[in-house]
């Protein structure tokens, strides 16, 4: 920073994304060390790939380059900014300070936006690659949740109102459904990205044609051997002076739609723990409450939801900058670029972290679900108790009269237990009322989606699938 507080000392601001609830690993790829340290390292790779295709770059100049990648005097940095009001001119001046003997062709050929674009390439990338194993963690989890009760019967609920019955593993299973969608989106857009390479100030390549005295197939040769150093196997053909921000829009957007899919979750969670079905973790120490501690807040879930939301509203940022990008570039973009691709990031790492958590150690409460089902099962069951007095040689019309003009509130089958009108059918009220017959295929759904599209697709994760979710706050 050229300016601002001491961001380590209490009397400074500082995001609470850092500070309280993203993963060390996340903050790290987006800290001033591992972008400062990213630009060094791209302009390593350009001079020696301009080295090899013929410019005049020394090998004691690669070595000094190579041997000061990780020395960055940081206070320099910030007084060159300052004083040039320039970011990359001013570790240009702090690596050429330590490299006395490179200074002369660190940056040669290149504009800002060839260490400023391809390291925020390279950190979207990165940041994509923590959160993939995160989320298919967390699908893992629930699978192992949802085909544990595959076949528990619940009450179901359509504009939260009591429905048809379904079972707790397969409601989880829209959950998983959401999230599976999210971890391809995820990868897709991950191995979609391409890196800005070597492109000049307005993308022409017109600065490298020069030093290459005119020879295109060396500049070529050039872009291609710097994308490949920086690891990616495509770059852009075309650019402006940066790469287009639709890049942005894609990458946020993806982000977005994870936030949607574990906000709807969580709330499912918060609306179970209010009907006492189910519970996220609760710690021995933990206090749900300062003024009424036997409360069991759903802090974890409410946490989600609220960064949830937050993560959803990102996108509008590069939506906007991307429309207001006139030409080949404007600046406008940076500022804004600065705080939302981080925020998005670690943002979504915060709740992929936390709904890991909370799949780790759900409580379910099958008494408690029972007894819901008991209240409302009886009035779900009167077409089968009909059609089974059919099946006994009474009337369809006559007893639909009994069941539903003369059935009260929740005594149903015991009035019909003591109806002799419905005695030939009394042996048969037990399995008339088993909930198990009222969940359809719920449970051999669950079975077959977990097989044929959730297993497959953590396939590629398995090696990560051990690590546990570890809460910063």
């Amino acid at each position: 920073m050229a300016a601002g507080g001491d961001h380590g000392s209490p009397d400074s601001y500082r995001s609470p994304l850092a500070s309280r609830y993203a993963s060390p690993e996340m903050c790290f790829v987006f800290s001033d060390r591992y972008k400062f340290r990213t630009w060094r390292q791209l302009w390593l790779w350009l001079a020696e790939a301009e080295q090899t295709l013929g410019l005049p770059i020394t090998d004691e100049q690669i070595q000094e380059m190579k041997s000061n990648l990780e020395n960055i005097d940081f206070k320099m940095a910030a007084e060159e900014e300052k004083r040039l009001r320039h970011d990359v001119m001013a570790h240009v001046h702090t690596f050429g300070h330590c490299c006395p003997k490179a200074a002369g062709i660190i940056h040669l050929g290149a504009t800002s936006c060839y260490v400023g674009d391809n390291t925020d390439l390279i950190i979207l990338r990165n940041a994509l690659d923590l959160l993939l194993p995160k989320l298919a963690r967390v699908i893992s989890r629930l699978a192992d949740f949802a085909k544990e009760r595959a076949s528990l019967p619940t009450l179901g609920f359509t504009h939260f109102q009591p429905a048809q019955l379904t079972t707790v593993g397969k409601r989880c299973c829209l959950w998983i459904q959401d999230l599976c969608m999210d971890l391809q989106n995820l990868k897709r857009v991950r191995d979609d990205l391409r890196f800005r390479g070597v492109k000049g100030t307005t993308g022409t390549q017109a600065s490298f044609l020069q030093l290459f005295e005119g020879d295109d197939h060396k500049v070529e040769q050039l872009d291609k051997m710097v994308t490949e150093k920086a690891g990616f196997k495509r770059a852009f053909i075309i650019t402006g002076q940066t790469y287009t921000r639709k890049v942005d829009i894609e990458v946020l957007s993806v982000l977005a739609s994870l936030g949607a899919s574990v906000h709807k979750i969580c709330t499912d969670i918060r609306l179970l723990a209010n009907l006492k079905e189910m519970e996220e973790p609760f710690e021995k120490q933990q206090i749900g409450s300062s003024a009424m501690p036997y409360k069991r807040n759903p802090m974890r879930s409410e946490r989600c939801c609220s960064l949830a939301r937050h993560l959803m509203t990102l996108v509008m940022d590069p939506l906007q900058t991307a429309s207001v990008q006139w030409f080949e570039r404007t600046l406008d973009d940076s500022a804004n670029r600065r705080i939302c691709l981080a925020e998005a990031f670690l943002t979504a790492d915060t709740i992929l972290n936390t709904l890991q958590n909370i799949s780790e150690g759900l409580v379910v409460y099958p008494k408690v679900i029972e007894r819901r089902i008991r209240q409302e099962l009886p009035f779900m069951a009167t077409e089968n108790i009909i059609m089974a007095m059919v099946k006994a040689g009474g009337s369809r019309q006559q007893a639909a009269s009994v069941v539903k003009q003369e059935g009260g509130d929740n005594d149903l089958i015991e009035r019909i237990q003591v109806d002799a009108y419905f005695s030939p059918i009394h042996s048969q009220l037990d399995h008339l009322l088993d909930p198990s017959s009222f969940t359809g295929r719920a449970s051999q759904q669950v079975q077959r989606f977990l097989e044929e599209e959730v297993y497959p697709l953590l396939k590629p994760y398995e090696s990560v699938m051990k690590v546990k979710a570890e809460l910063c706050l």
